[in-house]
């Protein structure tokens, strides 16, 4: 919401800096983000008459003006305008002035003449003909302001407002207002508010005899007024609106439309006016649109309704979409004679849906989405009717139709102040708390608090509790330690799983990457995944920021990849990344996403082969206390190299997998390396966990060592191999390490010999060579059997 201070003094007198503003503003719970003076980037210009004006001698189309600018001498200034003449006021550019966009303006020479100085245009100042409807869009600015030469342009112009913009939550419509915060600057600085009531309005021909309205659908339309105008007389506003509604961010289009704006912003609530003789039958209708019907609005483009959406029509049409834009078929131009004024309010859920499904967002329908106080309606259209009059603008007719289809009910709170200082931590007394709510428009019944009408987000005593915080000054209240075990908090074992893993990941040398949670069918084609894959099944994104993010992503692999891709295109040499990505897969059944958090890593350059990131994988399933971890090769995941992929398993569970990635995949992505991918699932890695160690003391017995050497299958896992180990040594076999793997002489073609160091204990006492025979002797029967497998 931008605020001018200018407008802000007609409800509250505000004298303090604009620095001290912004920061009691802030601390009471208005964030300022900036404060802007308008004209700042204008200095050293002024009102100029001019006095003369010859043509250059060596020019045929520079002229020589004599101009009086206040001081003792005129000055001389060459210029190109051919319409200037003697007499007209014009804004006068000196030596050293400064203007918008960093121009700065010297004396120079043109063609032989010194020229002192610069004649202005509007766009020189940074105006256009929307402030200055009388001026020339592109020649210099004749002024019709009341001036002497000398006067500085920024008091001419009326230039030199404060211009604050504030952040102002959605809880808080209200202070979506010029009135919203001037209450707000009253109670912070102690000032008295005055809003006065507008003034009774209306003579002549009476309302009711013109028109009627129905309100068909009260749930999306509670209250609907509207006022009319006659012999409405089209023309630019006063130059003071139209500074106000600039200065606010609005640009200046004709009385009508201006006023209509200008109560927007002054009460904070949107108006729109309609061409009274296109309202067919006399008659407006506030009704769900039928399916299949259309309405081509303000910005001259149709639109398709649907019944969801509601419309402003009359006995035959849609003459506008509700609280979103007006259409077309009822636009206010000049051969308008008389007007509906229209004030009403919708649902704000009703409103943000049919303004997203047509996309279009306008300032009406950014403020009905937020939840307006129906008792506005009434207050905004008088005023509107108000500044008909002031402007001459028209005739206001007699009555008001005020459809009232939905009571508004009071909110009443106890104010109780023990309960609010005991959630404060602080010692505030009633008093205080009465005069801080009293001074927000708030009311008091005896200890009953009656919330106004525009406080719709006030609902609980926590709620007051916060005014009253907010006044009292947060910097104030003392810190004061939480009370039982309500204030314990902390991370989840997922997050602090999550927390662990990131920081070994980051141990390992890789760099945590983010990346966006959509993406586009096409990363489907560009990892091979088959045409049946039920990843392909996503949910799509109905206004999405493009093609490429048209899908909630079902594989983090393509957004790894495209991160590689990047790094690749930088040169960048050695590259380690790691994410903890979530994908959204649908669920039959569950209209929301299974979300999955899949530990990606990638990886190109030194140290990145395949052994290099199984080695990272390892540490970091050890590292998470999962056991039985096997890797299998496989050949059918799509987007790997057949030949270096491996599925990720901890007993029957698979984790996840790893591998290089397939050339053609790389080729998609325009990778031009070898470059390695992990995916892990998180929640299945936390399932497999075991338990947090406990202390086991040293073994009391010593252990037995043993090394065997197989020749086998080349084709063999070694992997696998080592599970056979496991099994079939029985009781006694406490570990089992590879320690070589050998082909070439002495070793048969198409074989490959395997050798494993075997460790054997016993708790209960020492293991004799019997013992470790007969261990081993089972270990060379079960590779026999079920591989072939022989010793060497």
């Amino acid at each position: 919401m931008i605020l001018s201070r200018e407008w802000l003094n007609d409800y509250t007198q505000i004298t303090v800096s604009d620095k001290e503003y912004a920061e009691r503003m802030t601390m009471s719970g208005s964030k300022v983000e900036g404060i802007e003076v308008t004209g700042s980037e204008i200095s050293g210009v002024v009102a100029g008459r001019v006095t003369s004006i010859d043509k250059h001698a060596n020019s045929d189309h520079l002229w020589i003006c004599k101009v009086d600018v206040g001081q003792k001498e005129e000055l001389t200034v060459v210029t190109g305008a051919q319409y200037v003449k003697a007499g007209d006021m014009v804004p006068v550019a000196l030596d050293g002035a400064t203007l918008p966009g960093d121009v700065t303006i010297n004396t120079g020479e043109l063609r032989g003449v010194v020229s002192q100085g610069m004649l202005c245009s509007l766009k020189e100042l940074g105006l256009d003909t929307h402030d200055y409807p009388y001026a020339i869009e592109d020649g210099i600015f004749i002024m019709q302001e009341p001036c002497k030469p000398g006067d500085d342009i920024i008091s001419v112009l009326g230039l030199g407002d404060s211009v604050v913009d504030f952040e102002i939550t959605n809880n808080r419509p209200d202070c979506f207002s010029i009135i919203g915060l001037a209450r707000e600057s009253a109670a912070t600085f102690g000032t008295e508010l005055n809003i006065p009531t507008p003034a009774e309005s209306g003579s002549g021909d009476k309302i009711k005899d013109y028109l009627k309205i129905e309100i068909k659908d009260p749930a999306l339309c509670p209250r609907y007024t509207a006022r009319m105008v006659k012999n409405i007389r089209i023309q630019p506003s006063p130059a003071w609106m139209r500074r106000r509604l600039r200065a606010c961010g609005v640009r200046p289009i004709n009385n009508i439309v201006d006023i209509t704006n200008y109560v927007m912003l002054e009460y904070g609530q949107p108006m729109h006016a309609f061409d009274y003789s296109c309202v067919s039958g006399g008659k407006i209708v506030v009704r769900r649109a039928e399916e299949g019907e259309t309405v081509e609005t303000l910005d001259g483009k149709l639109r398709k309704l649907t019944p969801e959406m509601l419309v402003i029509a009359d006995e035959s049409r849609p003459v506008g979409i509700a609280g979103v834009m007006g259409g077309l078929n009822s636009e206010v131009t000049e051969k308008t004679t008389a007007i509906v004024f229209e004030s009403a309010t919708f649902n704000g859920t009703s409103i943000r849906k049919t303004s997203i499904a047509l996309g279009m967002r306008t300032d009406a329908s950014g403020l009905f989405e937020k939840g307006l106080d129906p008792n506005n309606t009434v207050p905004a259209v008088q005023r509107a009717c108000e500044l008909v009059e002031l402007l001459g603008a028209g005739e206001v007719m007699e009555g008001i139709i005020d459809v009232v289809a939905v009571e508004s009910k009071s909110v009443r709170l106890p104010l109780e102040p023990d309960k609010i200082n005991s959630l404060l931590g602080t010692d505030i007394s009633r008093d205080f708390m009465a005069e801080v709510l009293t001074k927000l428009g708030f009311e008091m019944d005896g200890n009953m608090i009656i919330v106004p009408s525009w406080r719709s987000d006030i609902e609980h005593y926590a709620d007051i509790a916060e005014e009253i915080a907010r006044f009292y000054g947060y910097d104030v209240i003392e810190p004061t330690m939480f009370r039982g075990v309500t204030a314990q908090g902390g991370y989840s074992d997922k997050q602090n799983a999550e927390r662990q893993l990131g920081q070994l990941c980051r141990g390992m040398g890789f760099y945590e990457i983010m990346t966006y949670s959509f993406g586009s069918a096409n990363d489907w084609d560009k990892i091979r995944l088959p045409k049946d894959s039920p990843l392909r099944k996503a949910f799509v994104i109905q206004n999405p920021l493009g093609e490429d993010t048209s899908v909630m992503r079902t594989a983090s692999l393509p957004s790894m990849l495209n991160v590689l891709a990047v790094n690749i295109n930088k040169r960048n040499k050695d590259v380690r990344l790691y994410e903890m990505a979530t994908i959204y897969l649908p669920e039959e059944g569950n209209p929301l996403a299974n979300e999955k958090t899949i530990l990606t890593l990638g990886a190109y350059g030194k140290g990145a082969d395949f052994f290099g990131i199984k080695g990272c994988v390892e540490a970091i399933l050890k590292s998470m206390r999962i056991t039985d971890v096997s890797f299998t090769a496989v050949r059918e995941n799509f987007a790997y190299h057949p030949g270096r992929c491996a599925e990720i398993r901890s007993g029957y569970e698979v984790l996840g997998c790893m591998g290089q990635i397939h050339p053609l995949v790389c080729e998609e992505f325009e990778i031009n390396r070898e470059v390695c991918a992990v995916e892990l699932d998180v929640e299945k890695m936390l399932a497999c966990r075991e338990p947090e160690p406990t202390y086991v003391p040293l073994p009391r017995f010593p252990a037995v060592t043993r090394d065997i050497a197989i020749v086998c299958d080349t084709e063999i896992p070694v992997a696998d191999l080592r599970a056979c180990i496991m099994m079939a040594g029985g009781e006694y076999l406490e570990s089992c390490d590879l320690f070589d793997v050998y082909s070439g002489a002495n070793i048969p073609e198409g074989k490959k010999s395997v050798a494993f160091a075997l460790t054997m204990r016993a708790e209960d006492q020492t293991l004799t060579d019997e013992h470790a025979e007969e261990t081993v002797n089972a270990i060379i029967k079960a590779l026999n059997k079920e591989y072939g497998a022989v010793i060497r």
